[in-house]
């Protein structure tokens, strides 16, 4: 096997990938497009080393990131060559396990993706499958043992060298704030081969559950078990318990796991409301959950930033990148009253960055003038004392700086990109052209 993983033709193909990927530098500082040159050099002096067991994987560098709950997630970054090296060896032994794993797996798989995994969870609700064992795995990428996981690898690789490698990347210290901490447990989150070996370890769990005859869906670490009735579902929910603490030694979030009921349960950002209309009972619809809303006025509030020094093109462009991106994700579910909501305080924050820009009294007289606003008009808006948020939401901008104005500097609004791009989603209470034209 280890021959297969370091053929040109599959080390070409993971550079590339990798190129795709993009991501930031390891410990050793060397950027994604310093690679190739990396690679036109010394692949043949790391194959030669890998092939006699001396390649030893530089440290991991360790990144914290925030999470939507305030706290912070702890990525682990391979230097650029590792993770070239991960990727070779994760097109090889993928195939291997991707025909045992899972239908309900959606997590990181060809073919699969987190729509999916939403179906088929409102499926399950609407079948009647309504007490939802919601299952919170404790910080599940730094807890996975690497005695079971190396052992479940072993049953498809049997490839010493292979198996030697992956072991030095789970073994691999972490650099945290500038001090190397030793690992003994947990697959570094950031890594190419880190998706698939939590798939083949939480693919135990889906064998068990296969074999329990439970209705489940898992993406990742994210999983959820649907039942008939409480009492299924406390019984279900003590059995699974005891199976990943025994068997995988994976722990448990108490606070976050428990019995839901669908309109208390949230399922990779999604929500689920009654739908109240005549021979629909028992039956849910998508809305995005809080922190899903949450989140893109975050985003949107950094791009829009009056003091962020960035041209109206620049702000316009990067703000449709994030909402084709959010709407894309979310398309499933009902967001037509929110996101005019959302675009109406969009344009206001782009009205306020223009006013900012423009600073100087004379210039806001002059702009204003060429906006159609008369004289005396412009001269006493010049000098107003109103704060630039004020004067964004007053009929001054809001009737010059028209809807259409920002559409000629190629700015779009989420609804008019949901409308056009999921037509399906046109409901004749929801036309564009209903809005008032001043904003």
């Amino acid at each position: 096997m280890i021959e297969h993983v370091l053929s040109k033709k599959n080390m070409r193909i993971a550079y590339q990938q990798v190129l795709r990927n993009k991501g930031s530098a390891g410990v050793d500082g060397m950027r994604v497009h310093e690679l190739y040159a990396y690679a036109s050099t010394h692949r043949e002096n790391v194959c030669a080393n890998i092939l006699q067991g001396h390649y030893l994987p530089q440290a991991i560098l360790g990144v914290s990131i925030p999470k939507g709950n305030g706290k912070t997630r702890l990525l682990g970054i391979p230097t650029v060559v590792d993770r070239w090296l991960q990727q070779s060896v994760a097109q090889v032994i993928m195939p291997l396990f991707e025909t045992e794993f899972k239908a309900h797996s959606y997590g990181f798989r060809p073919n699969k993706n987190a729509h999916q995994c939403v179906q088929q969870s409102q499926s399950y609700i609407h079948e009647g499958y309504q007490h939802i064992v919601d299952i919170d795995l404790k910080n599940f990428f730094d807890e996975v043992d690497h005695g079971i996981l190396l052992s479940l690898l072993y049953r498809k690789v049997q490839c010493t060298a292979t198996l030697r490698l992956i072991r030095k990347w789970l073994r691999a210290p972490i650099l945290i704030d500038g001090v190397l901490t030793k690992r003994r447990k947990g697959v570094p989150q950031g890594s190419p081969l880190s998706p698939l070996l939590s798939n083949i370890m939480l693919h135990e769990l889906d064998k068990h559950m296969e074999q329990e005859g439970l209705r489940y869906v898992r993406y990742a670490d994210d999983f959820s078990i649907y039942c008939r009735r409480n009492h299924e579902a406390r019984k279900t929910g003590n059995a699974i318990f005891l199976f990943l603490k025994n068997k995988l030694r994976l722990p448990i979030n108490r606070e976050k796991s428990g019995i839901r009921k669908p309109v208390h349960f949230e399922i990779l950002g999604y929500r689920f409301t009654p739908v109240f209309e005549k021979g629909a009972k028992g039956k849910y619809q998508l809305i995005v959950s809080d922190k899903g809303w949450k989140r893109l006025k975050e985003n949107l509030k950094s791009l829009t930033r009056k003091t962020a020094p960035q041209s109206l093109k620049v702000r316009v462009s990067k703000l449709k990148e994030v909402q084709r991106g959010w709407l894309n994700y979310y398309r499933m579910a009902n967001v037509h009253d929110k996101i005019r909501e959302v675009d109406g305080w969009i344009r206001n924050r782009l009205r306020y960055c223009i006013w900012h820009d423009w600073k100087k009294r004379e210039r806001r007289r002059k702009n204003l003038i060429r906006l159609g606003v008369p004289y005396k008009q412009a001269a006493g808006w010049s000098r107003t004392r109103k704060g630039g948020w004020a004067v964004a939401q007053s009929p001054i901008l809001t009737t010059t700086i028209t809807l259409a104005r920002l559409a000629k500097r190629g700015y779009e609004s989420m609804l008019g990109y949901y409308l056009k791009t999921f037509p399906e989603k046109n409901r004749k209470v929801f036309l564009l052209f209903n809005e008032p034209p001043y904003t």
